[in-house]
């Protein structure tokens, strides 16, 4: 199989300290580049959400651009829905 370019857009939950957003973050960059080739990380950091999400106003977004085989973006979507404090997490393929 072919590896694809992908982005993933990931909001992480801020109510328990900017550290744990950012010890999130590092879970899942090791997880990318464990499995893909990782080509940048865009923090934005906190930002206020449009929406309350768990009635939370504020979250940490990072932006991840990677290569990968077209079977991991389903697996990394697994593990950010059943991963407490976070938010929301989209995968495009580019």
């Amino acid at each position: 199989m072919a590896a694809n370019s992908y982005e993933t857009t990931m909001v992480f939950s801020v109510k328990n300290g900017d550290e744990a957003a950012i010890a999130l973050k590092e879970k899942f960059q090791k997880m990318i580049e464990d499995a893909a080739t990782l080509e940048s990380i865009d923090e934005w950091g906190k930002r206020k959400l449009a929406y309350l999400i768990d009635y939370e106003a504020e979250g940490y977004y990072v932006i991840f651009t990677y290569t990968a085989e077209p079977d991991f973006p389903a697996e990394l979507e697994r593990v950010a829905n059943i991963t407490d404090g976070v938010l929301r997490s989209l995968n495009i393929r580019k």
